[in-house]
């Protein structure tokens, strides 16, 4: 019987056996590929809520799935369901709804919106502030709209349904989360506590508050026309970021426990780093010094060098601030390598899908990986002088990429970075 496989610290290697997603690019794999490599936008004008009187109106919706819109949570809950099914179909791992594995899921926050605060406002007598409203949606004739707003509601409906092993995990580290929930994966199965993981970041909650609150913060583009040309990243005239929906689910499993089943290894998550950073609620720290540290952290985690990467994923938001301090904290940590190593940000096209973007541009990190093409960063017609980095303009590039770093960087100060390589090239 042949060894285990152990990474460089001794741990056992965790393989990508499933992958699923969907964006406003499409459900699942294919589609998505198709459309980012073409260079295609999902963002559109906003149709499924009124947008009167709003600053921003467009968005990458997943309108196209569904005949009638959802709240935040049924939403997010639909598409990591579709997300989900095809990363576990892909792995041939269990049968239907008994996945031998634990499920780690980011989930976005949530609290009633204004649809469900009108309906339960018409049963209140006198006046109805939140924790009126919340004693009435925990009542009998409101129980389901209750449920509906548990923050671990999604988590468990989807455990349910996959038959996930042990209690789910529900997170939310604002837009670190779906690498959040990738690392939580990975850390369970290295430590042997299981064989095989699911790991899904979802994220459905374009509604009218989001926007308001994030127009509150200067933190969206505000240049709704043409939609498709609003996110910008790394362009001098990029002025703030695209609310996007989606889900990425992966299957994680031991290298060997796989093997061991014939399945067909996608790929290695090797490495995760993570740092807090406690400079600011929104704002990311302007020394870039904790995005710098997890970039490092997991790199080492790897046991890899800032040689050893062919293409950098870019969490590349639009914002001003952003990507300015990534392009930063990139140069920090590869030196005069960034004026020629790739780096590109799938948001131009998908929006910012906020809670899954991580899974998501893990998703895409591997699909690159399996496919030899870089997907482009749209809409670069202004370079920033400020920002002289390789961004894969317009256009998807052929190359040979078997190593890929992909940046999550959340609000809150919430940085996690992930390694992802080919699966070993001798098993």
């Amino acid at each position: 019987m042949s060894s285990p496989h152990r990474d460089s610290h001794g741990r056992p290697i965790v393989a990508v056996t499933g992958l699923g997603i969907v964006t406003s690019l499409g459900q699942g794999k294919d589609a998505n590929w198709d459309g980012l490599t073409a260079g295609r936008s999902g963002i559109h004008r906003i149709e499924r809520f009124p947008t009167e009187g709003l600053r921003t109106t467009i968005a990458g919706t997943v309108d196209f799935l569904f005949d009638r819109p959802f709240a935040a949570p049924e939403l997010s809950e639909k598409l990591a369901t579709l997300a989900a099914e095809e990363a576990v179909g892909q792995s041939g791992l269990g049968a239907a709804g008994d996945f031998p594995g634990e499920l780690f899921m980011a989930v976005p926050p949530v609290e009633m919106e204004w649809p469900q605060k009108q309906a339960l406002a018409t049963v209140i007598d006198g006046d109805a502030d939140y924790d009126a409203l919340l004693r009435e949606a925990a009542s009998r004739d409101h129980r389901p709209l209750h449920e509906l707003f548990l923050f671990g509601g999604v988590a468990e409906h989807i455990a349910d349904r996959f038959g996930t092993r042990g209690s789910p995990i529900s997170l939310s580290t604002a837009c670190s989360s779906g690498a959040t929930a990738i690392q939580m994966g990975v850390e369970a199965i290295r430590r042997g506590e299981t064989q095989a993981a699911l790991c899904i970041g979802t994220d459905g909650s374009v509604h009218a508050e989001a926007l308001i609150r994030f127009s509150l913060l200067s933190a969206l583009s505000t240049q709704n026309d043409p939609p498709e040309a609003a996110s910008k990243p790394f362009s001098k005239n990029r002025d703030g970021f695209v609310m996007g929906e989606g889900a990425g689910a992966l299957v994680l499993e031991d290298y060997d426990h796989a093997l061991a089943r014939g399945a067909t290894i996608l790929g290695v998550v090797a490495g995760c780093g993570e740092r807090g950073d406690g400079f600011h609620r929104t704002r990311s720290s302007p020394d870039g010094k904790p995005a710098i540290t997890a970039m490092r952290e997991a790199l080492a985690d790897a046991g890899l060098t800032p040689d050893d990467v062919d293409y950098i994923n870019a969490h590349g938001t639009s914002t001003p601030e952003n990507d300015k301090m990534e392009a930063m904290s990139c140069t920090a940590v590869f030196g005069e390598r960034m004026a020629s190593l790739p780096i590109s940000s799938n948001k131009s096209m998908l929006g910012h899908t906020l809670t899954a973007a991580g899974a998501v541009e893990a998703v895409i990190s591997l699909l690159t990986i399996a496919r030899s093409r870089i997907p482009p960063t749209i809409n670069y017609h202004q370079p920033d002088p400020s920002i002289p980095l390789d961004v894969v303009p317009n256009q998807a590039r052929v190359a040979s990429v078997r190593t890929v770093l992909s940046n999550s960087f959340g609000f809150g100060g919430q940085n996690t970075c992930l390694v992802l390589t080919a699966a070993p090239e001798h098993a």
